[in-house]
């Protein structure tokens, strides 16, 4: 029911958040307006379907919504799709009480992991209790206002429980905050129980009123300020690690400028890939244990390292054995939570003004010289070595990860993005993927061309976020594909949602690589002198491990819509070159998922000779490793 009277409009509790999202505008890097919430993935319960199934119904052209299958899914293409827009649009995932509602976490977590927003909105039990208890609720003795949905609070952001209608008054301004502030951007979760979701109250009409949120670009603490460019000035051999924030910042081209500017070298981390093209002299690489050797030589040579929007986290910086001793850390972030990390000296400002201020007060002061020209010597290496993994074959005569890789690079366009998550695939990326030329202006997005989550490394996610991205990228880039890449492990725990995306029309290219099981714990297991056990299929328990119980991943991915392209047992680079740039052209005919099967050797990897830090039982051999490395972390405290 929608009436108006005066300055207040009487409408549903869910009428009124679907009228406020509606409301919600963003602005993208390049000025462009865009709505903040442009769509909701939903499935529908008795939890949520009467009363917010009904509000989005109302609405349903304006803020379309899209069907999911599972839960978990449709919430992680929702994360892929913030992703995507560089945090500056955020999807919305419903769900239903209790088994629906769970089903999110795992997304929730995912999200908060890599800093990314998500507005979920679970059902929740009746407020009243009057029909307690309810279908799907799980009771708690000591406590009849849990429910759970409290489940959802270590991994959001932001919590709150709806049990009033004018209680949206003030908690949607903190819902708006949170997701588009960038040193809080991660989930809000807000449980709607289904008695509130259909209670009519009347809401003060200028709540809905348009408003257009702006990403803030806070400047820095101008001591803090120069006291970096002090410890910067001091340096003989820095180095400037590119992460994530400063994608979302949108600062790709004042890193560069910097660098060029001061003769410094850069890597890359993780969250920060494809934002420097490969080929530049100063690029040394992707930093961390899934990176290049490049990268990490010249962290290990470096005296100061300037860290702008990275938690350096453990697969950055080897699990903190990568810096020499001695070095000198200065961060640069939005969030003082991640500048103040590892004894660092911290700058909490915006990636793009801190840079550019910073360089101001540097004025003309530059390395330059023979450690400038460092990045390109060891760079140059490690395209070797990978050229050598592309031309190479593996034990078997199967498909390795890294012609995998090397196909999909080769056939991509500035306008495409590829993505992954989990197993070995994240390393063949981050390591061996060459970004082409980056475009000087980005358009509505960082320029950014890789999704490679591995803040939570989330298995599925690689499988189902696709969906999303694609969704996203169609309207900022809609001459480019994206590709997804995975294992036969991640595609069986979450293949549902490419029959969601088929029925859409949302088109993508997913490349499956059957390696038999999680190959990559598998090498982690064994390399640490264990026995195989419980990953390859193999080494588990069941008559099945003889190989008598194989999935047709070809048949299955067909079943739900997809069109495919399967290279035979044995089939070579150019079986697979052919087999993807068909798969490619199909996807953009038909609208709909193209999926490539492929076989790759288990066991032959990209490997960038760093540590990381297991637990190693000292029965084991690979204990011996650990005990040489363990005292070389954190040596650089001094």
């Amino acid at each position: 029911m929608t009436a108006t009277a005066g300055d207040t409009t009487r409408l549903t509790t869910a009428q009124a958040l679907v009228r406020w999202m509606l409301a919600q505008r963003s602005e993208l890097i390049d000025g462009t307006e865009v709505p903040l919430f442009p769509g909701v993935f939903g499935i529908f319960g008795h939890g949520n379907v009467l009363g917010l199934g009904v509000a989005l119904h109302e609405v349903r052209d304006e803020l379309p919504t899209w069907r999911g299958q599972n839960e978990q899914g449709m919430a992680l293409a929702a994360v892929a799709y913030a992703r995507a827009t560089d945090r500056r649009q955020v999807m919305v995932a419903t769900s239903s009480v209790g088994p629906g509602a769970l089903n999110m976490i795992t997304a929730a977590g995912v999200a908060h992991a890599n800093r990314l927003p998500i507005f979920l909105l679970p059902g929740d039990t009746f407020t009243s209790r009057a029909p307690d208890p309810v279908l799907q609720q799980v009771e708690h003795f000591g406590d009849p206002t849990t429910s759970v949905n409290d489940a959802f609070r270590p991994v959001s952001r932001y919590f709150d429980r709806i049990v009033r209608p004018e209680q949206l008054v003030s908690t949607l301004p903190q819902v708006a905050r949170v997701l588009t502030d960038p040193a809080d951007a991660g989930p809000v979760v807000l449980a709607l129980p289904q008695d509130v979701q259909a209670e009519e109250y009347d809401f003060p009409t200028a709540m809905f009123t348009k408003r257009v949120h702006r990403v803030p670009r806070p400047r820095p603490d101008l001591k803090a300020l120069a006291e970096a460019a002090d410890i910067l000035g001091q340096a003989e051999r820095p180095l400037l690690v590119v992460g994530g924030g400063v994608r979302y910042s949108g600062a790709a081209t004042e890193a560069l400028s910097f660098a060029e500017k001061h003769g410094i070298p850069v890597v890359e981390t993780v969250a920060g890939r494809t934002l420097v093209p490969h080929d530049h002299p100063l690029h040394g690489g992707p930093l961390g244990i899934i990176g290049a050797t490049s990268a990490n030589t010249l962290a290990a040579e470096a005296d100061v390292v300037l860290a702008v929007g990275t938690r350096l986290q453990d697969f950055t910086t080897a699990s903190w054995t990568v810096f020499d001793a001695g070095v000198r850390i200065v961060t640069v972030n939005a969030a003082r939570f991640d500048a103040v990390k590892h004894a660092a000296h911290a700058v909490v400002g915006d990636a793009r003004e801190t840079l550019t201020e910073l360089s101001g007060l540097l004025r003309d002061w530059s390395i330059g010289g023979q450690w400038a020209a460092r990045a390109l010597t060891v760079r140059n290496d490690w395209d070797a070595h990978v050229d050598e993994l592309r031309r190479g074959t593996a034990p078997d005569g199967a498909l390795t990860y890294a012609q995998v890789v090397g196909v999909v690079n080769d056939a991509s366009t500035p306008d495409d993005y590829v993505l992954t998550a989990s197993g070995g695939m994240p390393g063949e990326l981050h390591g061996g993927w060459r970004t082409g030329d980056v475009k000087p202006d980005a358009g509505p997005t960082s320029g950014a061309t890789m999704d490679l989550e591995y803040g939570f490394s989330c298995m599925g996610y690689e499988v189902v976020a696709p969906w999303g991205a694609a969704m996203a990228r169609q309207v900022t880039h809609p001459d480019g594909l994206v590709t997804g890449l995975f294992g036969d492990g991640s595609y069986l725990m979450l293949n549902s949602e490419l029959y969601s995306a088929a029925f859409a029309a949302h088109p993508y290219v997913a490349v499956l690589c059957d390696n038999g099981g999680f190959a990559v714990i598998n090498r982690l297991q064994t390399n640490q002198g264990a026995a195989g056990f419980n990953n390859l299929l193999q080494d588990s328990r069941g008559p099945g491990a003889d190989g008598s119980v194989h999935v047709d991943f070809a048949a299955h991915a067909r079943s739900l819509g997809c069109s495919v392209e399967d290279v035979a047992d044995g089939g070579s680079v150019e079986d697979l070159r052919a087999a993807y740039l068909r798969a490619r052209q199909t996807a953009k005919e038909t609208r709909r998922p193209a999926v490539v099967v492929c076989r790759t050797h288990p066991t032959t990897w990209t490997e960038a000779g760093a540590w990381w830090e297991t637990g190693v039982p000292e029965s084991l051999s690979g204990r011996a490793a650990y005990d040489e490395a363990k005292p070389g972390q954190l040596r650089w405290l001094g």
